[in-house]
């Protein structure tokens, strides 16, 4: 896709799921985040599937530092799933949801992401924007009273090596940073994918990968700020 192209189309299919947590979940945040977190662990995973399957199919190595990034992310994202289920403990109906936005979005991701792996990470990256916005919500209304700080769970604080006392706002900030974090990463291989895609086909992977990493440096410092205004917006 082009670049603009790719852009709304992210940005509108990120409007679109939101409006969908926005209708299912309202303000009932640790639900949200159940739900989503669920969804939020297919990209890195089919994406870092893919990219093992493009190294056998080429038997060419310099994917080993993406496919690691990528495979990372979907275990950080489980991990937040892990977390949220001790604390919102979905009922039956929000497991069944879970179930099948689970399904519906692996297989829609997996195809957007052979067909136009840009604009695939663009709409994760749009995604993770959005994250750390609801958890900036979250966090507020924790802050404020509106929801019980209860303590974090073990598994968190074992996870982020939070004090023994940690509460759930504590988890909550760990949790957007990592939002941030994967806001970041996926702006910088939407941009790595498009210098790809113009070089010259008979460049390496390992060269194309070291060259998308410097020239894309700025790009990284640019999402930095803007995850990082959105996390201090609430």
């Amino acid at each position: 896709m082009k670049t603009d192209i790719s852009n709304t189309f992210a940005k509108t299919q990120t409007m679109f799921f939101r409006f969908l947590a926005d209708k299912f979940f309202a303000r009932r945040y640790g639900h949200r985040a159940v739900v989503l977190e669920t969804i939020a662990g297919v990209p890195g995973m089919v994406a870092g599937m893919w990219i093992h399957l493009k190294s056998l199919r080429q038997m060419r190595t310099g994917y080993g530092p993406m496919i690691r990034e990528l495979l990372a992310e979907a275990e950080n994202e489980r991990m937040h799933l892990m977390f949220f289920i001790e604390i919102a403990r979905p009922n039956i109906a929000e497991r069944c949801l879970i179930l099948a936005a689970q399904a519906i979005f692996w297989n829609y991701y997996f195809v957007l992401y052979v067909c136009a792996p840009k604009t695939a990470h663009l709409m994760v990256h749009y995604f993770e924007e959005e994250a750390v916005k609801s958890y900036s919500s979250y966090l507020q209304l924790v802050e404020s009273g509106a929801v019980e700080n209860v303590p974090a769970p073990d598994l968190a604080i074992q996870y982020y090596d939070l004090p023994s006392d940690a509460r759930l706002s504590d988890l909550i900030r760990c949790v957007r940073a990592d939002e941030q974090h994967h806001a970041i990463v996926n702006a910088r291989l939407a941009k790595a994918q498009k210098l790809e895609s113009v070089k010259n086909v008979g460049n390496s992977p390992r060269q194309q990968t070291d060259t998308s990493r410097h020239t894309v440096s700025s790009e990284d410092k640019t999402a930095l700020d803007r995850t990082a205004s959105l996390a201090q917006q609430k």
